[in-house]
């Protein structure tokens, strides 16, 4: 994703961004900026590497006074914004790249910026910094940013203290003790905002990876207190239900369930060549005398570089089955080369998941020659 994103950094965005610059700067150089942009690293850069570069540039470009600069990029924000520049634009999240780059020494006005500055471009990675070398104090900023009139900030306060936070640094002290934010999420939970409450389930979901139990008392709580929390609980329970938790299994209505059996499976490609797709089939037989509700997944067992397999779960459908019914079931899983994951050749393995209950593994073996 990070080879195409990277793109949104054009010469009509630097022209835009420059033009209000010079509203903003009088001294400011544009050439000289320009030029230092696209120095000879630039087209080696992906996305994170070229936003660390434009705030270094920019840095170089302004005065070497912290706190007068974190002034004129607010004021360069309300310039765009000013110019039709919407919130969220993800291209401008250099400047919260600059308040952490340049502002860990200085809490006050850095926590002044990020307030602002997340109110038009999420500052979710920028306050991480903080949150480590200031642990205490910025738990008590984001529990108050946590009933803040504007959703971005009251998204921050949940998001930017997300464990295990994707793209971002980890927070090592809320993975081992996740206390600190439950107060937030809590405040949270019935935002008017779905962009919020989306941030609390995840925050909930990278919790449950390492404090299952936590989640688990959480979702027994919050449970069947209406539809939009009820979504929030469900979404933020993603992973234990992938794993088959017994006791959010059965919160959600998945129970075991003898009565479906899992007969005709076949593998349609048992040798499947990188670049083409994994085919199979089975049956599903309901042999209830009444409907059966059933999250119906499989596991799909991939080769590593080490020799073992590394299993991962995707879902197939959750409904109820009718009564005494048989149910052919058709899929396909790409082994399409990209770059968030990478193949090995061999065996590999598919299962069966019905309600957690993971039934019997089956071989075929992926290859690089057609077969």
């Amino acid at each position: 994703m990070a080879e195409l994103l990277k793109h949104i950094y054009s010469h009509a965005f630097f022209e835009e961004f420059t033009t209000v610059l010079q509203k903003v700067i009088p001294y400011f150089n544009t050439s000289s900026f320009i030029k230092q942009i696209y120095d000879n690293e630039w087209e080696k850069k992906e996305l994170k590497q070229r936003m660390r570069h434009i705030t270094v540039v920019l840095q170089s470009h302004l005065q070497p006074n912290y706190s007068k600069n974190v002034d004129t990029l607010l004021n360069v924000i309300k310039q765009l914004q000013k110019e039709g520049i919407k919130e969220n634009s993800l291209e401008y999240m250099f400047f919260p790249d600059f308040i952490e780059f340049y502002g860990i020494n200085d809490y006050d006005t850095s926590i002044r910026a990020i307030e602002e500055i997340t109110q038009f471009t999420s500052c979710e990675f920028a306050i991480r910094p903080f949150l480590i070398k200031f642990p205490k104090k910025g738990i008590i900023q984001m529990t108050k940013w946590s009933t803040h009139t504007h959703y971005m900030v009251r998204r921050l306060s949940s998001e930017g203290c997300r464990p295990r936070l994707p793209w971002a640094i980890a927070l090592p002290f809320l993975k081992k003790d996740p206390t600190p934010i439950l107060p937030i999420l809590k405040n949270l939970k019935e935002d008017e905002s779905e962009l919020v409450r989306r941030s609390v389930a995840n925050n909930l979901n990278d919790i449950a990876k390492d404090h299952p139990t936590v989640v688990t008392d959480i979702a027994k709580n919050w449970i069947d207190k209406s539809k939009e929390i009820d979504w929030l609980v469900k979404h933020g329970c993603r992973t234990l239900l992938k794993q088959g938790n017994p006791e959010i299994m059965s919160l959600f209505g998945f129970r075991a369930n003898d009565k479906i059996k899992i007969k005709k499976l076949k593998i349609l490609t048992p040798i499947v060549q990188i670049g083409n797709t994994l085919e199979f089939t089975f049956e599903l037989h309901n042999t209830d005398n009444r409907p059966s509700k059933i999250r119906l997944e499989y596991g799909l067992y991939y080769q590593k570089a080490n020799g073992n397999l590394s299993k991962k779960v995707f879902k197939i459908s959750e409904k109820a089955y009718p009564k005494n019914s048989i149910t052919t079931i058709y899929r396909k899983q790409s082994f399409k080369i990209i770059t968030t994951r990478k193949f090995h050749l061999g065996l590999h393995q598919l299962s069966i998941i019905i309600n957690g209950n993971e039934f019997k593994k089956h071989a075929f073996k992926l290859d690089d020659k057609k077969p």
